[in-house]
């Protein structure tokens, strides 16, 4: 979602708003119906009162007693942009847990943490993006190429893994009464939405009946219908012609005839504005033929503008007062159900303090969500380490050293990341740890300076610079440098993400001042290309402005007033080093606004030869290589201005691993020592070289604040992984259809019929698992009954471990007109097994698991001889270690559902 609007939105607190409200009016009686009171309230209101509290910036009504609200909240895999909260693995790496009653606890914490950030807000006043209740989660959209960058966000390409997770996860945002939420759920993106970025704004999908409602609605309907989520976001593409967000098919017709949902609707950012500019859909006149566009078909709430022009459309007779109203009610149901306009103290939610926000409890769970994602696809014997084998350990990658490696995107911001090369020397404290980037991501792609080319004088060993951080000054934060620092430090490398946080205690998040000094020596003489990379929020940066200052001449400054650097968030110099001498180098830097958008990288474009000989020379003098290789947020993303081999808007046109990581690894091989590749990405890699050649793959995800650790104790066995890939892993693009080409033909395991790296649903341990065979409740079924399957799983092996059971269901060859999958996840538990242990599943598969989608749409149990499997992976999946059982069964007669 682009980021139209981020200034802080100061209104009157609830209490004081509710003193200004008409007395005894009904919308204040907690003994009416959330929907009684939310009619009361906007009948009072005036036309154009009720257009802004459509706009997900709503203001204050204060003669109403309405305080001002934002609905743009994120909370992905942890309260996002609105200052420290427990940071999660990024979606595709919840996914890869396949564990749902872990993915509901998840859910649970973001919304806690939410309220406990949104109690404290509204005590001090603040009612601002980002700190609402209405949290724009999960994204539930399905992963059907790995090209797109968004995929990351998502819980994979299979509908039911999607739909259950997704399921899950609102489930614990909205907790258990749906009368008085914790927070309000919001899947996305309604409908048929999964790139390419560049052409999101304008593009029409047009997917057959039977790819509707087989692949891209499912899991929509499990969100709205079985997890009654009280809100949901329509996308930015068109359906059939139609604009998502005007699509009365979508959001008439299959959400609220068929599905029956009764909460609201909110658009994409900018979605509505796509409506009518002539870069986009130019689906409406103008504005405000767009906004009635909108309000008539049921989206209830823009994010944007749009619907200023609301007024300008009723006088125009596009759209009535009654239509309007229809909107703004379903958003008051929303926020009176939430407890906005009762106090804050008569109900649990509004009573949850601060003090739960990155509560010890919260920290253990994504500690223990970053060590379920863990996925191990490759060991031929070499994990775990051999305790006190290694002496020297060499740490190369561009990942090695990523704080953007730990986050992904939609993140929460971590107070204290321990980087991965952090956490191996933390864990090997008898070991050498030597650390080398290696490569960049992709030729020219930049990356952050190195602690390695910085020290805090020219005579210190010590890495990195001095850092002090200063305190704003109340008149010009420009001058806080020439106040005492209120901390005093060395920084290893300068990557930090203070999104409304304060950088150290004692200071402010609205303003401060950090100077970092020291020197840099670089590599060889000649050419360097720098970068300096502000924060996630760039429309943010109401006051930002740095410095650079080498051999105390400016190499460069930024300042948001500047036209130059309004629309970047990358600005690049270049430096000229003589010689391979230390170089003084300062930096400081200034924030200055209400709330958000803090932060700043100190990057570079290094040479790939020095970077490559540098990782081989520590590589020769260490026993063990760690090839921290993969993806970057920063690369692969949404809507990014990335364009690179490989990379084009924040997509992929390749899927293999970049060329200057491949010849790294291949660097690193030759010298013959073993070597394990750690992967952290956000979507599927074509790693063909590294799977012949290394001795061990493991795929980390963006795996949060903890995911360092969890590597480590992945390596060591201290965890023991069960984690299972969410997404098919490709050989390469070559198989695949066009990216823009959204038929489900050849996509996904459901469909693919070529050769595979790594299968949906693959996974290794450090132990083995046996699965004795496959009881089902009867052999012959009539259509419309539900049948259950029991299989007892036992722990073969020596080590304690989780094992993940699968279950498929392949319908009769041929049948449904040859449409169906050839096999589709429908059942899946996650169970944790002592050595010798054994354990009793049984699931449960209804009608609708048991059910065919035909070409028309339609959805209906088929009779025939149907198929079975449960096991650690897919039933034919000749790299896993455990053999699944199988088991046949018939259904009798049919039986057509509803959709």
């Amino acid at each position: 979602m682009r980021l139209l609007v981020c200034s802080a939105l100061f209104a009157l607190s609830v209490a004081t708003a509710a003193a200004q409200a008409p007395a005894a009016a009904p919308y204040l009686n907690t003994k009416l119906t959330p929907e009684a009171r939310a009619h009361d309230l906007v009948s009072r209101m005036t036309l154009e009162e009720k257009a802004e509290q459509s706009l997900n910036t709503a203001p204050a009504i204060p003669r109403l007693g309405v305080p001002a609200y934002d609905y743009w909240s994120e909370g992905l895999h942890g309260m996002a942009r609105s200052g420290y909260a427990t940071l999660f693995p990024q979606a595709i790496g919840m996914a890869a847990t396949w564990n749902a009653p872990l993915v509901s606890k998840i859910g649970e914490v973001v919304s806690t943490e939410a309220r406990a950030k949104f109690n404290d807000a509204v005590a001090h006043n603040v009612h601002s993006i980002y700190l609402g209740l209405t949290i724009w989660s999960p994204n539930i959209n399905i992963f059907r190429d790995p090209r797109w960058g968004r995929g990351q966000e998502t819980y994979g390409e299979d509908p039911f893994l999607t739909g259950q997770l997704g399921l899950n996860f609102i489930r614990g945002l909205q907790g258990p009464d749906p009368l008085h939420p914790r927070s309000v759920a919001t899947p996305k993106h309604f409908a048929v939405h999964s790139g390419p970025e560049n052409d999101r704004h304008r593009f029409n999908v047009e997917p057959s009946q039977h790819d509707l409602w087989d692949t891209y609605l499912p899991q929509f309907r499990t969100a709205i219908v079985e997890g009654k989520a009280d809100s949901i976001m329509c996308a930015y593409n068109a359906l059939y012609g139609k604009p998502a967000c005007a699509s009365d098919l979508l959001l008439g017709k299959i959400l609220r005839d068929d599905w029956k949902f009764t909460g609201f609707v909110t658009s994409d950012c900018g979605a509505v504005d796509d409506f009518f500019e002539k870069t986009a859909h130019r689906y409406s006149k103008d504005a405000a033929h767009a906004s009635a566009a909108g309000i008539l078909v049921g989206t209830d709430t823009n994010c944007g503008t749009t619907y200023k022009t609301l007024p300008q459309a009723v006088k125009q007779g596009l759209v009535s007062e009654a239509d309007i109203d229809r909107s703004i009610e379903r958003l008051f149901v929303a926020r009176i159900r939430l407890g906005l306009f009762d106090a804050p103290s008569s109900y649990a939610y509004g009573r949850i303090p601060y003090s739960e926000d990155r509560s010890p409890a919260h920290l253990a769970m994504a500690r223990k969500a970053s060590e379920e994602a863990m996925v191990l696809l490759k060991n031929d014997g070499i994990l775990p380490l051999a305790p006190g084998r290694y002496k020297t350990i060499a740490v190369i990658g561009p990942n090695a050293a990523s704080l953007a490696g730990l986050e992904g995107n939609y993140n929460a911001v971590p107070k204290d990341p321990q980087l991965p090369v952090d956490s191996f020397r933390k864990a090997f404290p008898a070991s050498k740890i030597l650390y080398s980037q290696g490569s960049s991501y992709a030729d020219g792609a930049p990356l952050t300076v190195p602690s390695t080319v910085l020290h805090p004088s020219a005579d210190s060993q010590v890495e990195g610079l001095k850092a002090e951080y200063f305190a704003g000054d109340e008149t010009d934060v420009a001058k806080s440098f020439a106040k005492s620092p209120v901390t005093t430090r060395v920084d290893p490398i300068v990557d930090f993400d203070w999104n409304y946080a304060a950088p150290v205690a004692g200071l402010k998040p609205q303003k401060f001042a950090v100077r970092w000094s020291g020197v840099i020596t670089p590599p060889s003489a000649g050419d360097y290309e720098f970068n300096m990379r502000l924060a996630h929020c760039y429309p943010c940066h109401d006051n930002e402005h740095f410095t650079v200052k080498i051999d105390g001449k400016q190499v460069d400054s930024y300042d948001v007033r500047d036209p130059e650097y309004r629309e970047t968030t990358t600005p690049r110099f270049d430096v000229h080093f003589a010689d391979t001498m230390p170089h003084a180098v300062v930096i400081e830097y200034t924030h200055d606004a209400p709330l958000y958008g803090a932060g700043l990288r100190f990057e570079w474009v290094p040479k790939p030869a020095l970077m490559q000989d540098d990782a081989v020379t520590k590589a020769k003098q260490s026993d063990l290589i760690v090839a921290m290789m993969g993806l970057s947020p920063d690369l692969e993303g949404e809507e990014l201005k990335v364009k690179l081999e490989g990379f084009d808007g924040g997509d992929r046109t390749d899927i293999k691993l970049p060329a200057s990581q491949e010849k790294l690894l291949q660097a690193l091989a030759a010298t013959g020592k073993p070597m394990i590749v750690v992967l952290l990405n956000g979507s599927a890699l074509a790693v063909n070289w590294a799977n012949d050649h290394a001795n061990a793959i493991l795929d980390a995800w963006y795996p949060g604040e903890f995911g360092g650790a969890a590597i480590v104790d992945t390596l060591k066995g201290i965890n023991n992984p069960a984690g299972r890939l969410p997404i098919t892993f490709y050989r390469g693009v070559d198989e695949l259809p066009s990216f823009s080409d959204y038929a489900m033909k050849n996509r996904t395991y459901r469909y693919f019929t070529g050769e595979t790296l790594y299968r949906f649903g693959y996974g290794l341990s450090y132990t083995t698992f046996a699965y004795s065979p496959v009881k089902l409740s009867t052999k012959k079924l009539a259509a419309g009954n539900t049948l259950t399957a029991e299989v007892t799983v036992t722990n073969t092996g020596k080590r304690a471990g989780d094992e993940v059971a699968e279950l498929y269901l392949m319908p009769p060859a041929g049948s449904n007109g040859g449409l169906s999958p050839k096999l589709a996840l429908e059942g899946f538990q996650r169970v944790s097994l002592a050595p010798g242990a054994k354990k009793t599943l049984t699931f449960t598969l209804d009608p609708r698991q048991l059910s065919q989608v035909d070409a028309a749409g339609r959805i209906s149990v088929q009779p025939g001889e149907y198929k079975l499997s449960i096991g650690g992976s897919q039933p034919d999946d000749a790299n896993a270690k455990t053999k699944a059982q199988s088991a046949t069964f018939e259904i009798e007669g049919s039986m057509a559902l509803e959709h």
